[in-house]
């Protein structure tokens, strides 16, 4: 399955590739997921993020790790993969770009693919991972117009 995400904030690319930082990282928590980030190396290849979710009570290993860093003069993305995931996900990818729309504005992507443990269970799984990353748009424009 695939979600995907634009966002577009008045700031130059590379101003929001200093931002991809952990305090965006949780600025992005969704609401009424308790979660605890152990470790977060960065947005470069090896780095890993180790969170702990709590969802309903119930506590879940979620550690991904950054595959694939690209930068050119109009672009920056990286791509983290899950390692360890919460039931019932079985694969994640999640490719990150920020793309210069002109010197003062880019657009944020969040294109996303995964793979629960059964087929059946991608779609019931999407509503739940939509709204998750359905926030990201007006977080990012706020943690940006900040920055």
């Amino acid at each position: 399955m695939r979600l995907l995400f634009e966002s577009i904030v008045d700031k130059p690319y590379l101003k929001v590739k200093d931002g991809f930082d952990l305090k965006l990282f949780r600025a992005l928590k969704p609401p009424l997921v308790k979660m605890f980030v152990s470790r977060f190396d960065g947005c470069s290849p090896g780095n890993e993020v180790h969170i702990e979710l709590n969802t309903l009570g119930k506590k879940q290993k979620w550690i991904s790790v950054i595959t694939r860093e690209m930068q050119d003069e109009k672009e920056w993305s990286f791509v983290d993969e899950g390692k360890t995931m919460p039931w019932p996900l079985a694969k994640w990818k999640h490719h990150h770009r920020v793309v210069s729309l002109d010197d003062n504005s880019s657009k944020i992507i969040d294109d996303i693919t995964y793979q629960c443990v059964h087929s059946w269970m991608d779609m019931f799984m999407y509503p739940f991972l939509w709204l998750t990353f359905a926030i990201r748009p007006s977080r990012y424009k706020k943690y940006f117009r900040g920055f």
